[in-house]
């Protein structure tokens, strides 16, 4: 691995933020450092930096220090005791933010073990969280489900788990509560429990977009590790601000965003949602921060609606979950002259587990892996290149928690993550990911990357977002389909820059539909089930074709008109389309627009033919002959209703 080089004392950073850095954090990784509890870590922290040092910022301004978040966590902690044990699970249901922080820190001072809900994902699978992982008490706050509208969400949990409200603990506690939040954080040791740092420290839950969601099991040592693996791959230093605007139920929200500052001695300003993109642009200018965490989506959206300026104090933009495109990148760079370094990682890797860095940046790839990891591939049938990626190390999760086994904890075989992911690795180490192995459809016998095909519409509308999903095909046993909410997509474009860019025409969707938004988690990701949902409802029930009328018809004259049925319309409603597109938008097909389509089809069939499979080859080519003699009917022009 690519040693980082660290420049003491700087007074600027090599992209021109004018403030003084201060004294480098950096250290080697030594795993020796991860044999502690989370809560440990944090006391050492605080003693190293000093408990008057400001170390947050919370979403209302309000500043943090060392010690006042300590006094939180041994007296909130103190009161949580009630109605609990050492070892039980305790859900946290709160927005990014010191609420969440010391509602993390309380528990863990006591032995209890945090389980992060994400308050987005709906009754359904917070219940199924709540059953997995044996929860039964909820800590939330009366002001967060006021403000977020969750009150339908509360009743629907209450029917599983006690729900706990911060501002009922603050007004009801103890004597002894407020001593053990007087005392504890001189007398630590008389007060907080002493964890194994092998046994679990946070639960955290996957987002399901490709299955049942899981429970994430991380013990102290796993999260401590990744914490030390960062500082050791990233150059960071003691007057660095890290803004996290991404929900502690997000792994990299949580351990990156809100841990990793409090562990090492960084300054954290919370946001309490990634989505107020002006909000947070106009924050990073007045915290001074410079350091962001975000994925491409949210990047991309600060970028734009940030003002010139707004985001100029930020030297680094970290950035993962998701692909970051060249736009993105290209956008950031000209407009507030910022390096975004892609990082790859996993929850269940705690979650980093690769990235890039200043001094070896290297656009397209997710850089090389954190210290004290290792990887393997394993060869995917149908895909030449890359293999499907293993990782192993001291942040490896414990392991999973499912709602067939409620409790038990199914670690990874031999230590061994199988993330899922089809990558390459060149000599140096630097990982680039080809897509995820359940996001690759095949198409007349070869697999196609779907993370291709939405490159390839992200090229041609930068400014749009698109999703590609795949639906079984009788004859080429699977179609790849494009939803975005372009308008303006459609396949003959993407057919042309399949061709100009050398990229394969099996990459180009056989339809593009439009959809006035494209469902995202909370965590920046495309929700692929809801995408997956849209097209199967549009393919059944496609949109009406709108009738405009001329200018100066009367406006009685639209009477003629083709409405819905019923069924259709509730359909279209039920996904949000836009039920009156035109003919020439991305979803109206035409019957002679179909005979093309089947033309394309039966041409690549015979292109793609086996050349030993003569009979195969020769019935491809009649076929396609015969397709293209056709032509459809000419259908008579009713004189009363405007051409479509």
């Amino acid at each position: 691995m690519t040693d980082i080089a660290v420049t003491p004392d700087l007074e600027t950073t090599d992209l021109g933020t004018d403030v003084n850095l201060g004294r480098s954090l950096h250290r080697p990784f030594d795993i020796r450092r991860s044999r502690q509890s989370v809560f440990s870590a944090f006391l050492k922290a605080r003693s190293k930096r000093g408990g008057k040092t400001v170390i947050m910022i919370d979403g209302d301004e309000r500043k943090f220090t060392y010690d006042e978040i300590a006094r939180g966590s041994f007296g909130l902690g103190s009161a949580l005791r009630t109605g609990t044990k050492k070892g039980d699970k305790v859900g946290v249901l709160l927005p990014t933010g010191a609420g969440a922080v010391i509602g993390f820190m309380a528990l863990s001072a006591y032995g209890r073990v945090p389980a992060m809900l994400n308050f987005t994902a709906g009754p359904r699978a917070l219940k199924a969280a709540c059953k997995m992982a044996e929860i039964d008490t909820i800590v939330t706050a009366h002001r967060f489900v006021e403000l977020g509208g969750f009150h339908d969400l509360i009743k629907d949990l209450e029917e599983v788990a006690r729900i706990v409200y911060l501002e009922d603990v603050r007004e009801n506690l103890t004597l002894k509560d407020k001593i053990a939040g007087g005392a504890g954080p001189y007398l630590p040791h008389a007060f907080m429990s002493r964890p194994d740092p092998d046994s679990p420290s946070v639960i955290l839950f996957t987002s399901g977009t490709e299955g049942d969601p899981k429970g994430v099991v991380l013990s102290h040592a796993n999260v401590v590790a990744n914490i030390e693996q960062v500082r050791d791959h990233i150059e960071l230093f003691e007057n660095d601000a890290v803004f996290n605007p991404l929900p502690t139920f997000h792994c990299f929200g949580l351990t990156v965003g809100s841990l990793m500052p409090l562990l090492i001695g960084l300054k954290a300003v919370c946001h309490p949602t990634p989505l107020e993109a002006k909000n947070i642009a106009k924050r990073v200018r007045k915290t001074g921060a410079t350091i962001l965490l975000a994925t491409d989506t949210f990047m991309n959206q600060y970028a734009r609606a940030g003002a010139q300026g707004d985001l100029n104090s930020l030297r680094i933009a970290v950035c993962g979950a998701e692909r970051v495109k060249d736009e993105t990148r290209q956008l950031v760079r000209k407009k507030y002259n910022i390096e975004l370094l892609e990082g790859y990682g996993a929850t269940e890797a705690a979650p980093v587990a690769a990235a890039n860095h200043l001094v070896g940046n290297r656009p397209g790839t997710v850089g090389v892996l954190m210290s004290g990891m290792d990887h393997k591939l394993e060869s995917v049938p149908g895909i030449e290149e890359g293999g499907l990626l293993y990782i192993n190390g001291p942040n490896i999760m414990m392991g999973y928690l499912k709602v067939d086994q409620p409790g038990i904890i199914q670690p990874p075989e031999d230590g061994w993550h199988d993330t899922g992911d089809i990558v390459t690795v060149d000599d140096e180490g630097y990982i680039s990911i080809r897509g995820r192995v359940k996001r690759f459809a095949k198409v007349g016998g070869e697999m196609v990357s779907l993370a291709v095909v939405e490159n390839c519409a992200t090229s041609i509308w930068e400014d749009n977002m698109h999703a590609a999903v795949s639906i079984p095909d009788a004859r080429r046993g699977e179609q790849i389909i494009l939803l975005s909410d372009c308008r303006d997509a459609n396949r003959a474009d993407m057919v042309s820059f399949a061709k100009n860019h050398g990229v394969t025409d099996l990459a180009v969707p056989r339809r593009v539909l439009y959809a006035p938004e494209i469902p995202i988690l909370g965590t920046g990701k495309i929700n692929y089930g809801v995408v997956q949902h849209i097209v199967d409802d549009l393919l059944k029930n496609p949109p009406a074709l709108e009738v405009k009328a001329e200018p100066d018809t009367d406006a009685d004259s639209t009477a003629d008109a083709p409405e819905l049925d019923a069924e259709s319309a509730a359909a279209a409603a039920s996904v949000g389309i836009d039920t009156l597109d035109g003919a020439d938008g991305p979803s109206a097909l035409g019957e002679e627009d179909a005979l093309e389509l089947e033309v394309e089809e039966l041409a690549e069939d015979a292109a793609h033919a086996e050349a030993n499979d003569e009979e195969a080859l020769q019935e491809a080519e009649e076929t396609l002959e015969a397709a293209r003699s056709e032509k459809p009917p000419e259908k008579p022009k009713d004189p009363d209703v405007p051409s479509i």
